[in-house]
C-alpha cells in the first residue's frame, strides 16, 4: 500500500488533463482527517464502552431512562447530517464546519463530568451526538476533494482504517482504566476529553482547509462553481442510491441484536460482550484499505451492495448451529468484512453523483438515509426478536436481505459510471 503524505494542491481532479495520474492515491489530506478521527474516536469509543455501567450503577438511572440517552446517543446524528453538509457546502468551509463538530462533542465531554439526573445527561449525549453529525460530512466531502477519482476507494478505506484503530483502542483503553482504578470511570472521562481535545487541535493547527467550490479547488483556468441550490440533491444520479441505500438500510439492524444473539446462540459469558465490538473494529481496520482499493477496481456502487452478502452471512453466522468459538469469530470478521465494503464506499460514491458545489449535501443526504434506515431497523427487529425469538427473526431478516441485494444488484449498474464531469 503506498500512502504519501506529501504537501499536495486541492484541486479536483476528474477533468482530463488535470494531471491526477502524477498525485498519490492517498495524500496529507485524508492521513490528517484520519488521525483526528483515530484520536475522535478513542474519545467516543472510550466513553460509549463505560457509558450503559457509568449511568446505571454510578449515576444510578433507571434502566427506562438509560434506553432514552442511548436511543439519543444513536439517532441525534442522523438528524443534523444535512444540516451540517448544507452549512459546509452554502459557506464553502467544510474544515471550519467539520472543526465546529469536532469541537462541539470535545465540550461535551468536559460537561459529562459534572452533568447528573437523566435530563441534563441526555443534555450532554445530545450536544455530543449532534457534533458528530455537524462533522461527518464535511469530513468526508474533504476527502472526496482532495483524491483523484480513480482512488477514492482506497482514500475512503484508509481514513476508515485510522478511524477504526481508534474505535479499537478506545474500548481498551477504557477497561485497562478501569483495572487499575476500579470505579474510576471519571479518569476515562477525563483520558477521554484529553483524546478529543487532541483531535480538535490537530485539525485547527494542520488540518489543510479544502474547498469544493473555490477558484483553486476547480482549478485556476475555470471559473468558481456556482453556489448550493437545493435543488441540486434532486439530481437524477443521486436518487437511485438513496433508494438502494434506504432499502438496504431498513434491513441492517444494529450490531447490538447480533452480539446478544451470539450470547443466546453460545453461552458465552456476557463479560466478553464489550470485546465483540474490538473484535468486528479490527476486522474492520485490517479490511478497509483493501475493499477500498477492490471498490476502485470492480465499481464502488457494485462492492456497496454485494458488502451486504457479508452482513446476511454475519446474521446466520451468529445463529446458526456451529462451535462457540467458530460462530464468534466468523460473526465479527464477517460484520467487519460488511463495514469495510460500505461505511467509506458510500461516501465515495455520493460525492460524486452530485455537482461539486452540492458535495458535501449529497455525502450528508445518503449518510442520514442510511442512518435513519437503521435505526428504523433496529427498532422493528426488536419486535421481531419478542415474536419470534433470536434465530428465527435473524434468519428471517437474513432471506429478505439476500432478496433484496440480489434486486438491488441490478439497480446499480450506471452508478458507477455516472460521476459528473465539470
Amino acid at each position: 500500500m503506498y500512502i504519501s503524505v506529501r504537501d499536495r494542491p486541492t484541486s479536483d481532479t476528474r477533468g482530463a488533463g488535470s494531471g491526477s495520474a502524477a498525485r498519490p492515491p492517498v495524500g496529507r489530506v485524508v492521513i490528517i482527517l484520519g488521525v483526528v478521527s483515530l484520536l475522535t474516536d478513542v474519545s467516543s469509543e472510550s466513553v460509549s464502552a463505560i457509558l450503559p455501567l457509568y449511568l446505571t450503577a454510578v449515576v444510578g438511572l433507571s434502566p427506562v431512562a438509560y434506553g432514552l440517552i442511548d436511543g439519543l446517543y444513536q439517532g441525534v446524528s442522523a438528524l443534523v447530517r444535512l444540516g451540517g453538509g448544507w452549512l459546509a457546502d452554502a459557506t464553502d468551509r467544510p474544515k471550519w464546519v467539520a472543526f465546529l463538530g469536532y469541537g462541539l462533542s470535545a465540550v461535551a465531554r468536559v460537561f459529562l463530568l459534572f452533568a447528573s439526573g437523566a435530563a441534563g445527561i441526555a443534555a450532554v449525549v445530545t450536544a455530543d451526538r449532534i457534533g458528530k453529525g455537524i462533522r461527518t460530512a464535511p469530513r468526508d466531502a474533504m476527502i472526496s476533494t482532495s483524491t483523484p477519482s480513480e482512488h477514492l476507494g482506497r482514500a475512503f478505506g484508509v481514513h476508515r482504517m485510522l478511524d477504526t484503530i481508534g474505535a479499537a483502542l478506545g474500548p481498551l483503553i477504557a477497561f485497562g482504566l478501569l483495572a487499575l482504578v476500579p470505579g474510576g470511570y471519571s479518569v476515562v472521562l477525563v483520558v477521554s476529553l484529553a483524546f478529543a481535545l487532541a483531535g480538535v487541535a490537530l485539525l485547527g493547527l494542520l488540518g489543510p482547509d479544502v474547498r469544493s467550490r473555490s477558484r483553486e479547488a476547480a482549478g485556476a483556468s475555470r471559473p468558481s462553481a456556482p453556489p448550493f441550490r437545493w435543488r441540486d440533491l434532486a439530481d437524477r444520479r443521486l436518487r437511485p442510491l438513496l433508494v438502494v441505500a434506504g432499502t438496504l438500510g431498513l434491513l441492517t439492524v444494529g450490531d447490538g441484536f447480533i452480539y446478544l444473539a451470539l450470547l443466546d446462540h453460545g453461552g458465552l459469558n456476557v463479560t466478553w460482550f464489550p470485546l465483540f465490538y474490538v473484535g468486528t473494529n479490527v476486522a474492520y481496520l485490517l479490511l478497509a484499505v483493501p475493499v477500498g482499493r477492490l471498490a476502485d477496481r470492480i465499481g464502488r456502487a457494485r462492492t456497496l451492495v454485494v458488502g451486504h452478502l457479508s452482513l446476511v452471512g454475519a446474521y446466520l453466522c451468529s445463529v446458526l448451529p456451529s462451535s462457540t468459538a467458530v460462530a464468534t469469530v466468523g460473526t465479527l470478521l464477517l460484520l467487519g468484512t460488511f463495514y469495510a465494503a460500505t461505511d467509506g464506499v458510500i461516501a465515495a460514491i455520493a460525492g460524486r453523483l452530485v455537482p461539486v458545489q452540492a458535495r458535501t449535501s449529497g455525502i450528508a443526504a445518503a449518510q442520514t438515509v442510511v442512518a435513519v434506515a437503521r435505526m428504523l431497523a433496529s427498532a422493528g427487529f426488536g419486535l421481531l426478536w419478542w415474536l419470534l425469538g433470536p434465530a428465527v427473526a435473524m434468519a428471517a431478516v437474513a432471506a429478505v436481505l439476500a432478496v433484496a441485494v440480489l434486486v438491488a444488484a441490478t439497480r446499480v449498474r450506471s452508478l458507477d459510471v455516472a460521476e459528473l464531469t465539470p
